[in-house]
């Protein structure tokens, strides 16, 4: 069962929220072709630290990569050449793969590392200063004269 989300009403009343409903969407599209290998985890190490670990075992250094762009991260991998042994089973997964992760504003890769088949890919969200919330003095302004109210009284008049 497949439910779609019609988002046509949310385009007439916001703007510049473009982005945001394309993730959705894409979201809803890729639940059903969801490739699960190689398994990764994603995990928050800091308030604005985060870690993908990655299962890449049988993969060297020179057999992956990885691409920034813009708030897209891109993990391929790519086994070179063919190996020639003789396998009575072959478990270990040697194909190619393509892991995209679709990250937030601001969100930079700040280092990897390929340690005992486990590829870990630390991300860091750094908001640029003049985007961050800033507090506002309030000052005292100097005080306009008052102007003289002036009044006018009526003289009674007598009947």
């Amino acid at each position: 069962m497949r439910t779609a989300f019609d988002f046509s009403p949310l385009y007439r009343s916001s703007i510049g929220f473009d982005r945001v409903f394309d993730l959705l969407e894409n979201a809803s599209r890729a639940t059903t072709t969801i490739d699960n290998w190689p398994p990764y985890d994603i995990a928050r190490t800091g308030e604005d630290d985060y870690r993908i670990t990655m299962a890449v075992a049988g993969f060297s250094q020179d057999e992956l990569s990885m691409t920034q762009e813009q708030n897209m991260l891109v993990v391929s991998g790519q086994k070179s050449g063919d190996d020639t042994g003789e396998y009575l089973h072959r478990g270990i997964a040697g194909r190619t793969f393509q892991r995209r992760f679709q990250l937030a504003d601001h969100v930079k890769v700040t280092g990897a590392g390929l340690e005992n088949g486990l590829l870990t890919i630390d991300l860091k969200r750094e908001i640029p200063e003049e985007m961050k919330p800033r507090r506002i003095e309030i000052g005292s302004t100097t005080a306009t004269p008052k102007v003289a109210q002036r009044k006018i009284e009526a003289e009674k008049q007598a009947a």
